[in-house]
């Protein structure tokens, strides 16, 4: 028997050592799979081809390093700094522009970019634009002197001008203007440059854009690497592409060719290889003698017990029953798992039921296409009809793998614990171990928010005033509900606010939310939403708190006032951020050109005021340093406030608009206490629970 037992303790150990030499030799898997490259709040989990900021540049294409600076990541292409304004990982895609003349038309050191084709083209819709300078202002013909500009230091008698590709001939005829410096613009940057009476900051804005350039790094073997579940890298030695694999680097893809022995993991690894091997045999020995000693005093005693008299008995079959039931008690279960009957049988999971895969394949057609409501971060939402008639939207989860069955328990689990009339109800799920992880909604008819505001619905006029103000009190009361419930939503936004026929909200996308301890200020965790909406203090600190969400809110107030998106990149490049767009509009009493005109601003003095009231508590909510904002209790309270006392205003005169913005913020009442604000129609603080 010793001998089969030290056998297969060789084997266990073998196998151990194994995977332990495989594991320590090829790290650029693990390492190139967890390390991804963050730049501020609008670059996050940058992979392949980037590298940089802690990301090794195995992990990248060499010629693919950011560098963050600022509020944007930089890149450097053939000498030339570009910063990175934006990122389309589905087209291969940087929008980028020159750091040097990046809000600067006179940079001191003026040079040409070239491109390596190899790796970047330009994209569809870009065209030159030509800076000349050094032109003698006496040559220049009318139309070309509009287009000028000036440097400082710039000698009398001499300008600048700029061309789009147009008008570049003109200039290029003038011979004492030089060929200039070549830069990049958008086709309807360069087409608004033509117009006449352009200041030198519309040129520099034009600049400011960026343009589109299409990158080329090893493309096809990247995707044939990603689809055998690799992850891209490059050998730092041969500066090749590589497939990096749980066990090994492939040239291609996983398991498809030979290994590389200039992988940068393996060299570096051989002597921990060797020092394991040594430590390996000698554990080995130490067990094989500790268990060859065990069983030589076992088979001593147990010869001693055979040579006593027989004292042996039948056990009695209550010694059967314990041991049968410690046996039944010591096996292991899983409180989340169905088999078959249970689906069959209409089980429940936590507390909700749970449907058959094939049930919500025929509500939704077989995942018809055309009955597709939207698709999100997590998931692609179905319309469907279950067989009792219920009209339902079914999530299908993008993904079955462990980070999805997380947020689909993790969403389960909160909303079968809410009940409130602006929350979407969950009718049920699949089991965790379905064919696809599925969760099934009440079907809410009217599209989002967003939708309204600046989507496929933004040209119809039922988003008035008193509409939007409604949906910014439910909101808040389903949020503060949130709260006092011990939740965070962490993905509050627009998108995420559906509207029933009424135009009644329903707070909806629990996959980020997280249930928040009752006995601690915050947890640490990793920042998680949608740019433009995340607390910055978040980003900064990884504390997420319910203050979150309040800065989040704020962002929807301004979007409510405002019909403008949290992000847009054709907005000035100060203005891309909706939040620092409302902060810099309200600090600078120039609330007017923050509200959107249809909403009768200029016209109505009882919306002019409310509307400015809203943009107040937008401004707090959007605070930098979390304890300067209110809390959800008191945002609503606010907002109930504000409808309130729209019924008491008087609009005796009519009063000049430009001239009373700057008090309007000043002289508005204080909100009411919760105390004081008055049931109505929109709900109040009470977390009595409400049928949908």
């Amino acid at each position: 028997m010793l001998p089969h037992i030290a056998s297969s303790i060789f084997i266990i150990i073998t196998m151990i050592l194994r995977t332990s030499v495989f594991a320590q030799e090829y790290t650029e898997y693990t390492t190139c799979n967890n390390t991804l490259l963050n730049c501020g709040e609008k670059f996050r989990n940058l992979s392949y081809p980037f590298w940089g900021e802690g990301r090794p540049v195995y992990c990248g294409h060499p010629d693919f390093e950011l560098k963050c600076s600022g509020d944007a990541p930089e890149i450097t292409i053939d000498s030339i700094d570009y910063r990175v304004i934006e990122i389309i990982w589905d087209e291969r895609k940087l929008t980028v522009v020159r750091d040097d003349y990046w809000d600067n038309l006179c940079p001191d050191d003026r040079q040409n970019a070239t491109w390596n084709t190899s790796l970047f083209r330009y994209g569809v819709g870009s065209q030159n634009l030509t800076l000349y300078y050094g032109c003698p202002s006496s040559l220049l013909t009318e139309m070309i002197s509009a287009k000028q500009f000036s440097c400082p230091g710039d000698r009398t008698g001499v300008t600048n001008v700029y061309a789009t590709d147009s008008m570049r001939s003109a200039v290029a005829d003038i011979p004492s203007c030089g060929e200039g410096v070549v830069l990049r613009i958008l086709d309807s940057a360069a087409n608004k440059l033509e117009t006449p009476n352009l200041t030198t900051d519309d040129v520099s804005g034009a600049i400011d854009l960026g343009f589109g350039i299409e990158w080329n790094a090893n493309n096809s073997y990247c995707e044939e690497c990603l689809r055998s579940e690799g992850v891209c890298g490059t050998d730092n030695t041969t500066r090749q592409f590589k497939c990096y694999c749980k066990d090994r680097a492939y040239n291609a893809r996983c398991g498809s060719d030979t290994f590389s022995a200039t992988s940068s993991g393996s060299k570096e690894q051989t002597p921990k290889v060797v020092g394991l091997s040594i430590a390996g045999a000698c554990i080995l020995g130490i067990f094989i003698g500790g268990f060859a000693y065990y069983f030589i005093q076992r088979r001593k005693r147990q010869g001693a017990v055979t040579k006593s008299k027989d004292i042996s008995a039948t056990p009695s079959s209550k010694s059967l029953i314990n041991s049968s039931t410690n046996f039944s008690r010591s096996t292991p279960t899983d409180s989340y798992s169905f088999s078959k009957s249970d689906i069959e049988k209409g089980s429940t999971y936590f507390g909700t039921q749970v449907f058959s895969y094939t049930e919500l394949e025929e509500a939704t057609d077989n995942f018809d296409p055309s009955k597709e409501l939207g698709e999100g971060g997590f998931g692609t939402v179905y319309y469907g009809k279950l067989g009792d008639g219920r009209e339902v939207a079914v999530k299908r989860l993008y993904e079955n793998n462990f980070k999805r069955v997380e947020q689909f328990m993790n969403e389960v689990e909160i909303l079968t614990r809410l009940e409130h009339k602006n929350l979407v109800k969950l009718y049920g799920c699949t089991s965790r171990r379905s064919r696809e992880l599925l969760l099934v909604y009440e079907f809410i008819p009217n599209g989002t928010v967003a939708d309204h505001l600046h989507g496929k619905q933004s040209t119809s006029s039922v988003m008035s005033w008193p509409v939007r103000l409604s949906v910014a009190i439910e909101t808040a009361d389903a949020l503060a509900y949130l709260h006092r419930s011990d939740i965070i939503h962490r993905d509050v936004k627009t998108n995420n606010i559906l509207l029933d026929n009424e135009f009644r909200v329903k707070v909806a996308d629990f996959g980020l939310s997280r249930l928040f301890p009752t006995d601690v200020t915050h947890v640490s965790t990793a920042p998680q939403g949608t740019p433009g909406y995340v607390d910055p203090e978040y980003y900064q600190c990884y504390q997420l708190t319910d203050k979150s969400d309040v800065y989040s809110f704020g962002v929807v107030l301004a979007e409510l006032i405002s019909s403008l998106q949290a992000v847009d990149t054709n907005r000035h490049r100060h203005d891309i951020n909706l939040a620092s767009m409302a902060i810099t509009r309200i600090q600078n009493h120039a609330v007017n050109e923050l509200i959107d005109p249809s909403l009768g601003f200029d016209k109505d003095f009882t919306v002019r005021k409310m509307t400015t009231a809203v943009a107040e508590l937008a401004f707090r909510c959007l605070q930098q340093d979390k304890d300067m904002r209110p809390s959800m209790d008191e945002v609503v309270a606010a907002l109930k406030a504000i409808k309130n006392e729209a019924f008491v205003i008087q609009r005796a005169e009519v009063v000049d608009i430009r001239s009373d913005d700057i008090g309007l913020l000043k002289n508005l009442p204080p909100p009411l206490s919760p105390d004081s604000v008055g049931n109505d129609k929109y709900g109040s603080n009470s977390t009595t629970p409400n049928s949908y």
